[in-house]
């Protein structure tokens, strides 16, 4: 999604938005990642605002202090930047792949199954197809990758073909690069 982002020359439209949608995407946030209530006084700070980017490919930047803590794409589910969850790392499920697949996960490749199954993966949390995960390398402590599951952990053990995970945003792309916007 991020691979060729430049986030000077594609951004639409940068404007603080209103409350009542600040209202709306915070909530949308805490709702879908309930674990971040713990510290969300640290997320979002009172009286800071929360500023929306839109860029090219219908992707919105979600900005606090200047610094991109998530997005999504058109109406679709809010993402958290790598740079975000390595402050939070529990936010998500972790899935680990192997040291074969490191080099791929960074050059924004899908993650295949086997890739997850193989000696050195982990998938030690039951998830259904669609949910959002860290993708962490084996080992590093930090996540490589942020990815939605293709199809469910059991189906990847059992199917143990195709892709497991879709890339999101991973380390090295162009939002991964870019953490601030002024």
């Amino acid at each position: 999604m991020f691979k060729k982002l430049t986030l000077k020359g594609s951004a639409n439209a940068s404007n603080q938005i209103k409350s009542s949608l600040q209202r709306n995407i915070k909530n949308s946030i805490l709702t879908q990642y309930p674990k971040i209530k713990e510290f969300q006084e640290d997320v979002f700070p009172n009286k800071v605002p929360i500023v929306q980017v839109k860029c090219q490919n219908h992707v919105n930047l979600v900005l606090v202090n200047n610094e991109v803590i998530f997005f999504n794409e058109r109406e679709g589910p809010y993402y958290p930047t790598l740079r975000f969850l390595h402050k939070y790392p529990d936010i998500l499920p972790h899935v680990q792949v192997d040291k074969g697949a490191i080099r791929f996960v960074l050059q924004g490749a899908n993650i295949m199954c086997k890739g997850l199954t193989s000696p050195g993966a982990k998938m030690e949390v039951d998830l259904p197809a669609d949910a959002i995960v860290a993708v962490m390398a084996e080992g590093k402590d930090h996540a490589s990758a942020i990815g939605v599951m293709k199809m469910s952990t059991n189906d990847v053990r059992t199917i143990n073909n195709d892709i497991g995970i879709n890339n999101i945003h991973y380390l090295g792309d162009g939002l991964y690069k870019s953490p601030t916007l002024e």
